[in-house]
């Protein structure tokens, strides 16, 4: 998971997003089954609830510093990055959870998705 995060100084907001969301997708089924029974079984087992605050604090800390290294850039607002982080890490892992570990398709095409997703995010929802 670390190395989906992991990112460049001149990554463009748009790329970084894009490759996360792809990444997890591709994840080999080996990983993604570590993934799912932690999920599955998070409140029974302190071990796996462990391994969940782990890859959930390694993906928040990469998105908020990349978020950080944009702003010191001048490319986005200064915005709570935590906060930003975590709207992206929902997205990302939340699709990711639904379509590659429960098998649920979705409606839409992977790209079309994310390219939806970061319509929304940089022009909002408000007419």
């Amino acid at each position: 998971m670390e190395e989906i995060f992991d990112f460049d100084e001149d990554f463009e907001i748009e790329d970084y997003l894009q490759s996360n969301f792809i990444g997890i997708l591709n994840l080999p089924d080996e990983d993604s089954s570590i993934v799912r029974l932690a999920l599955e079984e998070v409140r029974d087992t302190p071990e796996r609830k462990q391994l969940i605050l782990r890859i959930t604090g390694v993906i928040m800390d990469k998105l908020d510093e990349f978020f950080q290294s944009q702003i010191e850039k001048g490319k986005i607002r200064e915005v709570n990055t935590r906060v930003l982080a975590g709207m992206c890490f929902s997205i990302t892992f939340q699709s990711a959870i639904f379509w590659k570990i429960y098998d649920i398709p979705p409606n839409v095409e992977t790209k079309q998705y994310s390219e939806n997703f970061l319509d929304i995010l940089y022009n909002g929802i408000k007419a």
